[in-house]
């Protein structure tokens, strides 16, 4: 069995341009915690290969601590490290790649044309190739991989359409003979089988924004003559997550009541939705301080309308509303709450609008 560990687009040393100095320097930290968590991975789980499909560096600008601990982690890794430089990290003669010394384990695609790496414990063929600038056309169109197991990492999107960043046909993967295709580029995790090719995107090692949401991490791989197994590892990085909360009487409390038990240890944006007075916000903030790693809130709430603007008119709704009011106000709590319900249904029902449900 043939055991590969394989991640994509840890983006080393992003900038974190909207968070302050000190924010970012901590999450360019944790980058660096994901990267030794990821070789711990790959160490625990025996694995044969280690294969970095691109945008292993967020830019041409890395700390020189990050390119340290990154070639004394790979030196000790057990396994055999591939690596595709991809748009954001090409490769170049004075890239990364080029001008510092990698541990004799680690193997760096260079060029634009397909490189074989035959391994003879485990029998297998790595195939891959770098992007050479931000922009490359279409790597694999007319491969087909040696007899044996075979397997690709590389720099690219699927897709039958044009594009700058390595389009890779559906036809090109089901005609490549490779067992494992190992992508990058595309921050989503996902997994395709293409004719007898598995395609593996472990989508980005660490959200870096809200367009980056929840838990990230790697895949592993295992390789026999039954097939391809893949499942994901996470890597334990903080997450991004939204949460739509509807606010009920109490914000805070309705907050508090959605928020999962882990929040402390994640960062939030909050979505605040539905019927109330204006929340005030930076008193959510203050209170909310200790419950997330950080916070943005949102606020989408609608202020009430006025149940009781008809209630002295003369008519079947101002009946209605003279009925109702009096229970209004006699009630408290969750009973006021289901009066005020009421009241917004009958309305809804004369006037010929929506009924609401909350």
């Amino acid at each position: 069995m043939i055991r590969i560990l394989h991640a994509a687009d840890l983006h080393l040393d992003s900038p974190f341009a909207a968070m302050t100095p000190e924010r970012a320097k901590l999450r360019r930290a944790e980058q660096r915690q994901v990267l030794v968590r990821l070789v711990e991975e790959c160490n625990r789980r025996s694995c044969h290969l280690l294969l970095l499909a691109g945008d292993l560096f967020d830019s041409e600008q890395v700390y020189r601590e990050t390119a340290e601990l990154l070639c004394q982690l790979l030196k000790n890794c057990h396994a055999k490290v591939f690596i595709s430089p991809g748009n954001h990290d090409y490769w170049s003669p004075a890239s990364l790649y080029a001008t510092i010394p990698w541990p004799k384990n680690v193997h760096i695609f260079r060029s634009e044309q397909i490189e074989a790496v035959k391994l003879e414990n485990p029998n297998v063929t790595v195939y891959g190739a770098a992007f050479t600038g931000p922009c490359c056309g279409p790597l694999l169109h007319g491969f087909r991989a040696a007899q044996g197991p075979a397997v690709m990492v590389v720099h690219g999107e699927l897709s039958d359409r044009s594009g700058k960043y390595n389009p890779i046909s559906v036809a090109d993967v089901a005609g490549s003979g490779l067992n494992y295709l190992a992508l990058g580029h595309i921050h989503e995790d996902s997994l395709r089988r293409v004719g007898s090719t598995s395609v593996g995107i472990p989508g980005c090692a660490m959200g870096r924004g809200f367009d980056e949401t929840d838990e990230k991490g790697a895949f592993y791989v295992e390789l026999d003559a039954e097939g391809c197994r893949v499942s994901p590892v996470p890597l334990g990085a903080t997450q991004y997550r939204i949460c739509t909360v509807p606010v009920k009487e109490d914000p805070l409390q309705s907050i508090l009541d959605t928020l999962p038990t882990d929040s402390a240890d994640h960062i939030y944006r909050i979505v605040l939705k539905g019927t109330c007075p204006k929340p005030d916000l930076e008193q959510l903030r203050q209170a909310l301080a200790q419950k997330c790693a950080a916070l943005e809130l949102v606020d989408q709430t609608e202020p009430p309308a006025d149940l009781w603007a008809s209630v002295g008119e003369d008519n079947l709704k101002g009946a209605f509303l003279r009925r109702l009011q009096p229970v209004f106000e006699q009630a408290a709590g969750e009973d006021r709450q289901t009066v005020s319900l009421a009241v917004r249904i009958g309305l809804a029902l004369m006037e010929g609008r929506e009924v609401p449900t909350e």
